[in-house]
């Protein structure tokens, strides 16, 4: 049975100014990030390892790996080679972004995805969770299925409800679908938050705006404020187990675009830094391990790049060590032997005393 799920967003008649962006902070993912237990000093790491061909290296062992944070080398506690029929499945979030992108490539990106609903007979390798942004909220249309023709029905059902939007690239302006953006992000991050193991949620979308530039001007307050949601934000991913990943479905037509977002890759490690940038969804994605894929009309072929992560990888549960100030950025690095070998996954976190 399909179950639809609300996440309620405030939305503005006017544009919004980037002093009331920092000041409005995701609450829901802040939420998420105070909520877990303070007693709980581990930090999890879901890796990816892949060789030279960029092909996924199974059969690793724990003394393969050696973990750096802020580069000195901590104890992996405990270890586990995950994927398969035996270990705990991957949930796969699809996100469609109805907000930052067309009516004629979303029509195209629902195309693509019935495809990769459909292969292999509608029997999928990993439960999957369909999910729309719009303008009014998102609606997440079925609890976790491995019946890729239920989910294709139940994406047909939204159907009627996405070309009834006619949507004026007028009434929103770039403000305001960075913060629907965000806050839909929050929220599905505090949803996730609830329930246990790893989550991989791939963002069909071109991102949001960057709102980055000489006329993007903060006030200290605001940059302080920017930050804590920003800090607030990447420890609700951390808690949720969510690797997010961005797929752009506009192809080539978006090749001036492309690489922008690695200008804001490198960590927010004091408030006087924060950018809205850093928030983009590019930049998440990179900085929880997860893939930016774009440049190809092929997003069938772009999302099954993205669930294969699921089906090798490897799972390190170390201590963090005690942060000495209040959201403390520490750095992850993950290196593996023998050489030639990547591993790819969270790139760091923050921490509090």
């Amino acid at each position: 049975m399909n179950v639809s799920f609300r996440i309620g967003l405030v939305l503005c008649l006017s544009w919004l100014s980037v002093s009331a962006l920092a000041q409005q902070p995701g609450s829901a993912a802040a939420e998420a990030a105070t909520s877990a237990d303070p007693s709980d000093r581990n930090l999890t790491l879901d890796v990816v390892v892949s060789d030279r061909t960029g092909k996924a290296v199974p059969g690793l062992q724990a003394q393969d790996f050696v973990v750096l944070d802020n580069k000195k080398p901590q104890k992996v506690v405990s270890f586990q080679a995950s994927g398969g029929a035996k270990t705990e499945p991957v949930e796969i979030i699809l996100v469609v972004d109805e907000v930052n992108t067309s009516f004629t490539n979303v029509t195209y990106a629902r195309d693509e995805i019935k495809k990769f609903l459909l292969r292999n007979g509608g029997n999928l390798t990993h439960p999957v969770t369909l999910a729309f942004f719009s303008d009014g909220g998102t609606q997440i249309l079925n609890d976790s299925s491995r019946d890729g023709n239920a989910l294709q029905a139940s994406f047909d059902q939204h159907e009627t409800a996405l070309r009834s939007i006619r949507r004026s690239t007028g009434f929103y302006g770039a403000e305001e679908r960075f913060q629907l953006s965000v806050n839909m992000l929050n929220s599905l991050t505090a949803r996730e938050a609830q329930t246990p193991g790893r989550k991989i949620v791939i963002w069909v979308s071109p991102g949001w705006p960057l709102l980055s530039g000489p006329n993007v001007q903060l006030t200290n307050k605001d940059a302080k404020s920017l930050f804590s949601s920003i800090v607030a934000a990447s420890t609700g991913l951390r808690h949720a187990r969510i690797t997010l990943y961005s797929v752009d479905p506009l192809g080539v037509a978006d090749s001036g675009r492309y690489f922008y977002y690695q200008e804001f890759l490198k960590p927010v490690t004091e408030w006087k830094n924060a950018l809205p940038a850093n928030l983009a969804l590019q930049v998440l994605a990179t900085q929880t391990g997860g893939l930016v894929l774009n440049g190809s009309s092929d997003i069938t072929a772009q999302v099954e790049r993205c669930v294969a992560d699921a089906d090798t990888f490897y799972t390190l549960t170390l201590e963090m060590p005690p942060a000495e100030k209040p959201n403390e950025y520490h750095a992850i690095d993950v290196k593996v032997e023998p050489a030639g070998l990547t591993a790819r996954t969270r790139r760091g976190y923050y921490e509090q005393p």
